[in-house]
């Protein structure tokens, strides 16, 4: 007789936990911990995309217009993941947003340069800020000859007094190659006693960095290579919609060089993106394309026929969309996830889990259950880099965000996204907040992967391909979290605390 102890049956695999027709958020699920033979920094965190896109970290920054411009996508690329640039302003605006990305090589927010022309301008006001830069043509597109401070224009005692008899020479140690790192544009500084250099491109201003905003990232971690593009330059990627006018857009973003673009719709299961994908893919057969939103098989399976080079998913699972309250549809993102990645899988195109990212340990529950990389909207507004200027509200700074669905954001054309731009009636399906002041994505997304990898450490995961193959063999166990087991698995009983994370 065999009295070889029986194989302990524990928790459930994910197939049986994912087929018994509940929707659940990532909330509702907690992984069981598994065995560890590796240290947390042996943890691989690179991912795709989509097909053909590569990236360091599997984060993507959400294409909201309160979210990522061009500051975001330079930092996001920086880190070595991506920023996908909004839609919601004319085609010219998001094209100028990603070359002004793909320009950049130094991931520090500061002001986009303002610049007046030489030698016979005169300047009206400094709108904030600290100098204004003379250029032969008055824009960015031509070479630095001078530059005024503020408190020089101030001391005017004729605000229209001509430029050429008060502004300060640009000697050649005020402008740098555009492509200076960190290191190079601190000893430019520091030799010549700069409060501020210049970066240049072909005799064209690219950037601005001063004294200041370089002091300020000397406490981040130390970045590396980043998503880099064949041709040197950041990896940028940009959202359209569906519309006829949205292949002219196209054209304008691929002039620019997008690397990825998002067909950006609230329910990517229609004729309207099925057309656009085969589109897209006959007259730009090297760009990739991301299909979405889904949370279904069924519509992943139609998107995939159609030729979508990556998915994205999720349906009313952001911290300001109102779409399953407003339209009675769209999945609990944790089954919306392992559901579509699922069958994803068998035909290689990656996930991109859109929404419900409020916590580090949300991110691993995501990756683990089949995605290749989680986009963020919440997570990263507030943040330094991302648009609008900051407010202080009760005694705290906050920055502006607001649901693309929402009347504000659909006043300026994103209700193509719901495919109510020809709708005389305008249904809100998301909400305008307020998010608190972060700091720099440029230091808590690094915190954030660490804690990733801790994760992936207690699931005995080395890798996100690691991850995948533990769930899909039934390695990885999972249990549902009662209400209570969610309240004990968070800080409680405390008459206060302060939570940080780093």
């Amino acid at each position: 007789m065999d009295f070889s102890p029986a194989p302990i049956e524990d928790g459930f695999s994910s197939e049986r936990l994912f087929n018994q027709g509940y929707s659940y958020t990532y909330d509702d699920v907690i992984f069981l911990p598994h065995y560890i033979d590796f240290p947390t920094d042996a943890v691989l965190l690179s991912t795709r995309l989509s097909r053909n896109i590569h990236l360091s970290i599997p984060c993507v920054a959400s294409p909201m217009d309160t979210v990522t411009e061009s500051y975001m996508a330079t930092a996001m690329a920086a880190l070595g993941g991506i920023g996908i640039v909004h839609s919601n302003c004319t085609a010219s605006e998001q094209a100028a947003m990603v070359a002004s990305a793909k320009s950049r090589r130094v991931p520090i927010f500061s002001l986009n340069p303002m610049t007046v022309k030489a030698p016979d301008g005169c300047i009206d006001s400094f709108d904030g800020l600290d100098y204004v830069f003379v250029t032969e043509s008055g824009t960015t597109k031509s070479k630095v000859v001078g530059y005024v401070e503020k408190s020089d224009w101030e001391n005017l005692s004729d605000k229209k007094e001509e430029l050429f008899n008060y502004m300060r020479d640009c000697s050649s140690k005020v402008s740098v190659p555009w492509n200076y790192d960190l290191g190079q544009i601190n000893a430019v500084l520091e030799e010549n006693e700069l409060d501020f250099v210049v970066l240049e491109k072909d005799n064209e201003v690219v950037d601005v960095v001063t004294k200041e905003a370089l002091e300020g990232t000397k406490g981040y971690p130390k970045l590396g290579k980043g998503t880099v593009g064949s041709d040197g330059k950041w990896m940028v990627g940009a959202s359209i919609g569906t519309r006829e006018s949205d292949k002219e857009r196209l054209e304008h973003l691929v002039k620019a060089g997008i690397n990825v673009v998002v067909l950006d719709s609230s329910q990517g299961n229609s004729i309207y993106q099925i057309e656009l994908i085969k589109y897209v893919k006959k007259t730009y057969p090297e760009l990739d394309v991301i299909g979405g939103n889904v949370v279904t098989m069924y519509q992943a399976q139609n998107l995939i026929q159609a030729g979508v080079d990556g998915l994205r998913v999720g349906m009313g699972s952001g911290s300001i969309c109102t779409t399953q309250e407003v339209c009675a549809v769209g999945r609990g993102q944790a089954t919306a996830v392992y559901k579509v990645s699922s069958i994803a899988s068998q035909s290689g195109v990656p996930v991109i889990a859109d929404g419900g990212i409020s916590n580090s340990g949300h991110i691993v529950k995501a990756l683990v259950l089949g995605a290749s990389t989680v986009m963020m909207g919440s997570f990263l507004a507030g943040s330094t880099e991302a648009p609008g200027a900051y407010e202080v509200q009760n005694g705290r700074r906050i920055k502006k965000y607001r649901g693309m669905g929402s009347l504000e954001a659909m006043t300026k054309g994103s209700d193509a996204r719901y495919l109510g731009d020809t709708a005389k009636l305008k249904i809100a399906q998301g909400v305008v907040g307020a998010v608190a002041d972060k700091g720099s994505v440029l230091k808590f997304i690094p915190y954030t992967m660490q804690a990733v990898k801790q994760g992936f450490q207690d699931l005995g995961a080395s890798s996100l391909q690691s991850g995948h193959e533990l769930l899909r063999s039934g390695t990885l166990r999972l249990e549902v979290r009662t209400g209570a087991a969610q309240v004990e698995g968070g800080v409680h009983g405390l008459v206060s605390y302060e939570k940080k994370s780093f």
